[in-house]
């Protein structure tokens, strides 16, 4: 273990996916959605196959014993992923990343739903301080269609980027069930892989040529989301989940200064005040699911995650 490392590979693997989800933004006014995930997952594959070769992972990247879990990972994946991108085109960069941090609360409501999962009063009162903290970012975009142009676009976005947090979430359900019996790299692959074989369904639906600066924002999209999903796997590999977890919200920071410098985006005060309360649910849950952690070590020492 090497936390320092391990931090340090989260925060480059945030800053590189807040770079991914600008280039994906700057792409949205002319290449539609389905383009851009396609993009993004195709030239992600070279970057997540030669990080496995050089692991020596090559062949348990590519073995599965679930390979429809794996599609339905990568489907419920791609949709995130899609909704997420279409809501860039709608709302400014750190007002999506504020509202996507929604997703790690819902995912606590998912496990004890789909998972069983025991969640007590703490980490209820933490999502529901948390889903507070979204409800003052959407107050000042809670207007029913047949407003302006520009309020029914930002309507819009916003119900795309909860609709993104949603699927993020099951998303995590669904990749705790699988790495019981699959490997991380084979969830990593196949994802980007499923991903890249959906997308390209939406072909007939409107793709466009992009232009040389947009070939350039795509393709350098595909291959920035690949490097950081490699640093975000191997900052677990280096430190705990509880340790380096919390600085996925460093996020905030990097939206901020690229939806300023590059976009031009001022973050309102009320966006400020309900991303703090967000951001502060979300470390309350990891510090409390940490401390649950170690009770259960205590408790059943020697016992991994999978039982």
């Amino acid at each position: 273990m090497n936390p320092v490392r391990g931090i340090l590979f989260m925060i480059l693997a945030v800053a590189l996916f807040s770079v991914m989800a600008a280039f994906i933004k700057a792409a949205t006014d002319h290449v539609p959605t389905g383009q851009t995930v396609f993009f993004r997952s195709l030239f992600a594959l070279p970057i997540i196959l030669i990080w496995l070769a050089r692991r020596g992972d090559l062949a348990t990247g590519l073995k599965v014993k679930n390979p429809m879990g794996h599609f339905w990972r990568g489907f419920i994946g791609t949709t995130a992923m899609a909704l997420g991108f279409a809501s860039l085109g709608y709302l400014p960069l750190p007002e999506v990343t504020a509202i996507g941090f929604a997703s790690p609360l819902l995912t606590v409501v998912f496990a004890a739903m789909f998972l069983g999962e025991t969640v007590r009063a703490f980490r209820l009162t933490a999502v529901g301080i948390g889903l507070i903290g979204v409800m003052i970012i959407l107050w000042p975009r809670l207007t029913i269609f047949g407003g302006t142009a520009a309020s029914d676009a930002a309507t819009l976005g916003v119900m795309l980027v909860l609709g993104s947090a949603v699927f993020k979430a099951l998303a995590q359900i669904h990749i705790r069930k699988l790495t019981q019996t699959e490997e991380t790299s084979a969830i990593v692959f196949y994802f980007s892989l499923t991903a890249t074989g959906l997308s390209l369904l939406t072909l007939p639906f409107g793709w466009v040529i992009p232009t040389a600066q947009e070939w350039a924002l795509l393709i350098g999209a595909g291959l920035v989301g690949g490097v950081a999903q490699i640093f975000l796997t191997s900052s677990y590999k280096f430190a705990p989940a509880s340790l380096v977890a919390p600085f996925d919200y460093s996020a905030m920071l990097f939206a901020l200064v690229i939806g300023y410098v590059w976009f031009d985006e001022v973050p309102t005060i009320i966006m400020l005040t309900g991303a703090a309360v967000i951001i502060f649910a979300g470390v309350l849950i990891i510090w409390r699911e940490r401390q649950l952690g170690l009770k259960r070590g205590k408790a059943r020492p020697g016992v991994t995650p999978q039982g």
